[in-house]
């Protein structure tokens, strides 16, 4: 395996030092930067910008124990259900526990939950809670208006610095220790930490639907991985029920939030009968991979590429104040959805591996750790649970962030290691990047899908194998090509451990 992807000739313009830095800028790098020792620099870095992440995207809400008929001991019973008997106990009983705490510490902040009649947290249910415990902000926009309120902050704090349009390309380490990372931004830079915290999300766009943005090509894993990080559970990826259907490709899916389900939307088929019934204690709002697998098996039986996901039952005004980025979408497409079905079908959506990191957030590699969707933490086991996506980055970032400070182990490291000299590339100097990313694309849609199986996966393992190593032979000259090596590697790790494991569990479904 290529173990850099800067080549021989790079010019580093510059070289920074900080004591630590955060790659990614959704809900895990943000509150890790907040909750980070104030006498310790920190430089967030982020692809894009603020406004570009999952977090961003979110529409849910987080879930946790935080109503007076709720308890944590129950949001640990329904998290070990949804995760299919494959979680890490103790990380799970400490997200349960420890998050009511950091709910109360965005109510500080001022991040504007919504609240009921009397002033209180308005909290819902979504697939797989048997409690009402999802809060959430300006209705369906919680990712949106969390990570607006936590930016703010820091970017008043003195501590902290933004790098925007920064595209992590390696992770420099020595004698074992992470140390720093080559990105670029005008140019290739060495950003010099005595930590690195990785939040970089996603991997959505090896797929040909997913809701995750552009960005979301998988560097933070793939550069970690060639740093010699423990990549685990990379067979279960998360795949939505209910994308918004559209006959056209889009970069990015339109997400239908569950929390539809949990006000009580229904799903039909093509002949408007309701088919959930029957096939799960909890029909509709059952775990989302059961539900995903049931449409893909209705979608086969009727011959139709969609199922109708139906919330008739409410009124106009209450869906466009209680779903307001939904409601607006789906009208700029003709569809009211007060009057009319709305077309779904199951979507890529969440990553519940990555990078395998302990309790406090750090993997195997010293002084690089992992937080959000990028990081194994072990609390989603085969299948996430609703809405502890935004509750993992919370609690996780947080711990990252005091085990940092608490070992002060950000202490700013100024001398470079030496930087190696990568073997002059011998394959194709003219790799298409555009064309081998569509072609990932197509293989990890076809074999790496909803429901597997043997031949599939041997397939798409041996093409994707191909197309990495011709990658890794090449010229990496470009922003592109590097993020078409980064999602090659991602998706032979996720082919090859979708093979391993050769019995269905969560969101791993094989059919043989």
């Amino acid at each position: 395996m290529r173990r850099y992807l800067f080549g021989r000739d790079t010019a580093i313009q510059e070289t920074l030092c900080y004591d630590v830095v955060i790659i990614g800028s959704g809900i895990a790098g943000l509150y890790a930067a907040l909750n980070l020792d104030s006498r310790l620099s920190c430089a967030v870095l982020t692809k894009e910008g603020v406004d570009i992440s999952n977090s961003w995207l979110a529409q849910g809400g987080i879930a946790a124990a935080v109503s007076k008929d709720d308890r944590p001991q129950f949001h640990y019973e329904d998290t070990l259900l949804a995760g299919a008997g494959l979680c890490d106990e103790k990380a799970v009983r400490i997200l349960v526990d420890e998050g009511p705490e950091d709910i109360s510490a965005l109510l500080d902040m001022h991040v504007p939950f919504d609240l009921n009649e009397d002033g209180d947290l308005q909290i819902g249910r979504e697939g797989g809670h048997r409690q009402n415990r999802i809060v959430h902000a300006h209705g369906d926009a919680t990712g949106r208006e969390t990570v607006k309120t936590l930016a703010a902050i820091a970017a008043c704090r003195e501590n902290i610095t933004f790098l925007q349009n920064s595209f992590l390309i390696d992770i420099l380490t020595d004698n074992g220790r992470a140390v720093g990372a080559v990105v670029y931004q005008d140019g290739c830079k060495i950003i010099m930490a005595g930590s690195i915290i990785l939040c970089t999300g996603g991997i959505g766009q090896i797929y040909g639907h997913s809701t995750n943005p552009s960005v979301a090509t998988g560097d933070g894993l793939a550069a970690a991985f060639r740093a010699g990080a423990e990549l685990r559970n990379m067979e279960f990826i998360q795949f939505h029920p209910t994308g918004l259907y559209c006959k056209t490709p889009e970069s990015r899916s339109f997400l239908i939030s569950e929390a539809l389900r949990g006000e009580g939307a229904i799903l039909k088929n093509n002949r408007g009968e309701r088919f959930m019934v029957g096939l799960h204690p909890m029909n509709e709002l059952a775990p989302r991979d059961i539900v995903a697998r049931c449409i893909m098996r209705e979608m086969a039986k009727t011959g139709q590429d969609h199922v109708f996901l139906d919330i008739t039952s409410e009124s106009s005004e209450h869906l466009s104040s209680r779903f307001p980025t939904i409601f607006g979408e789906c009208l700029k497409r003709g569809i009211d959805i007060s009057k009319d079905l709305i077309p779904v079908c199951p979507v890529q959506h969440y990553m519940m591996g990555g990078i395998a990191t302990n309790l406090n957030g750090m993997s195997g590699i010293p002084g690089l750790y992992a937080c959000g969707e990028a990081a194994c933490t072990g609390v989603h086991g085969a299948n996430r649970l609703a809405s502890n996506s935004m509750l993992e980055c919370l609690v996780f970032g947080r711990r990252a962030a005091r085990n940092i400070s608490e070992q002060a182990a950000g202490a700013k490291r100024t001398s470079i290691p030496a930087l190696p000299r990568p073997e002059e590339p011998a394959g194709d100097l003219q790799l298409d990047a555009s064309g081998l990313k569509q072609r990932i694309r197509e293989i990890m849609s076809r074999d790496g899908w909803v429901i597997r199986n043997k031949t599939g996966l041997t397939s798409g393992l041996d093409e994707m194998s191909e197309i990495k190593q011709a990658l890794e032979s090449s010229v990496l000259d470009s922003k592109g090509r590097m993020e078409a090596l980064n999602m090659a590697t991602i998706s032979v790790e996720i082919l090859k451990a979708a093979l391993k494991r050769e019995k269905s569990v969560g969101a791993h479904c094989r059919e043989d």
